[in-house]
């Protein structure tokens, strides 16, 4: 292949959605290509694990029409997202409380349609919702200066049920960060094009199968086809640069070009070695970080939710998804806890028996769980707050480059700017 000829060699350090994202892209063009992972198993963050011989996620994930990209490289790979996700039009139901369901309308008449028929709301928040979007899509929905989204939405008067059961679960959901402290400028990109795209970008995609088999391992496959290298259970724990190439640790190959594909939180002992990128270091030293609890809990078969996600609202729980109306694990609940919160005190066990108190409340003649497992992901994602500095996928190192949800775009840390910012920097690439 042509840049074979060329001396082309790319490692990727890391085989989470963006390590993946840019092998893929990478492998698409003939580049030749290594993935280097620490971990046994591909995904990073976003992976699947096994609980009580069941295949399941370290996080119950859920995707959105917009997401492009992710479902462009899904195609490639051979991962077909009409059988692996779920499509749902865009619902959002607390039960007793708040009902939103969009009708199948061009955009922008299906949200439209969705706030004026929606249930929950009064008269005047309806209309205070239909201004606020007017307002925003006027200005292409970006703001003077940054500020939280809980100082946007009182800014235009978006409180009580609006805020409570809409935008607010939609900040967290998205942004994984609460609305008194999240960006409202990254929360209105992820409204523009979520709800103020077209009509199919605000469905909700829910996988009917574990992370893993949505992505990470088919593309893996597809790069091992296209002649490039997967190896697992191989850290990286220095990274120097000689005068023919990147060199990983004390090994004996040479690379010509290098994506870090890492964590943020990981990356800092692989820059250690390059004073010119003493700015991204600070930078990404600087960051925090918010969690994600997932909450298994088995219940007997003959337990179900009235749809397939659930809105929750005064205790621990933001959402429960129904694994059996997504994938047939019947009686296997997700209860899905995002941002940081009092829940982050309680021990495991102490969490699952709260869980179960608040479907108690739902379902009263809910039994107790055959099983429950809590997974904590304590750096899920950074915080996404106003002004935050995201590093470039480019940096001052020749041939170096950043790929991960943290780099520098117009979405919060989600699969879709994962995935993105692997394809940008697989391009950085091909540009040289």
């Amino acid at each position: 292949m042509e840049d074979l000829d060329h001396g082309v060699n790319v490692a990727v350090i890391g085989a989470g959605w963006a390590g993946m994202a840019a092998a893929v892209t990478l492998a698409q063009t003939g580049t030749r290509v290594t993935v280097f992972e620490a971990a046994r198993h591909l995904g990073g963050r976003a992976r699947t694990v096994e609980l009580e011989g069941i295949d399941l996620d370290n996080g119950q994930h859920i995707l959105i029409g917009a997401y492009v990209e992710t479902l462009r490289l899904m195609r490639a790979v051979g991962a077909d997202p009409k059988q692996l996700l779920l499509r749902q039009q865009l619902a959002i139901e607390y039960p007793g409380a708040f009902r939103l369901r969009a009708p199948r309308l061009p955009a922008p008449l299906h949200l439209l349609a969705a706030l004026m028929t929606a249930n929950g709301l009064a008269w005047t928040e309806r209309i205070a919702a239909m201004r606020f979007m007017t307002a925003m899509r006027g200005n292409n929905y970006r703001i003077a200066a940054d500020m939280p989204v809980a100082e946007l939405l009182a800014q235009h008067r978006q409180g009580g049920a609006l805020a409570r059961y809409l935008w607010e679960p939609l900040c967290v959901s998205a942004l994984n960060t609460p609305a008194a402290a999240a960006s409202a400028q990254t929360f209105l990109n992820v409204v523009r094009d979520g709800l103020d795209g077209p009509r199919a970008n605000s469905d909700f995609l829910i996988p009917r199968t574990d992370l893993g088999r949505l992505f990470p391992l088919p593309a893996a496959d597809f790069v091992r086809d296209h002649g490039g290298s997967i190896r697992l259970g191989t850290p990286v724990r220095a990274l120097t640069e000689s005068a023919d190439g990147f060199v990983l640790d004390t090994g004996p190959e040479r690379y010509s070009h290098v994506i870090l594909a890492v964590a943020p939180h990981q990356l800092d002992v692989l820059l250690d070695c390059f004073p010119a990128l003493a700015a991204v270091r600070q930078s990404i030293v600087a960051f925090a970080y918010e969690p994600i609890y997932t909450c298994y809990l088995q219940y007997p078969p003959s337990v179900t939710m009235p749809q397939p996600m659930t809105g929750f609202d005064g205790g621990s729980i933001q959402w429960i998804f129904d694994r059996g109306r997504i994938n047939g694990t019947a009686g296997l609940l997700a209860a899905v806890i995002s941002a940081r919160g009092a829940h982050q005190d309680f021990s495991q066990d102490a969490l699952a028996e709260a869980i179960h108190r608040e479907l108690v409340a739902f379902l009263p003649d809910i039994p107790s769980p055959l099983w429950s497992r809590v997974i904590a992901e304590k750096r899920a994602t950074f915080s996404c707050r106003p002004g935050i500095a995201r590093p470039s996928n480019r940096t001052p190192v020749d041939r170096l480059y950043l790929a991960g949800d943290y780099t520098a775009s117009d979405y919060p840390a989600t699969l879709e700017s994962a995935v993105r910012s692997g394809v940008r920097a697989a391009g950085l690439v091909r540009l040289r």
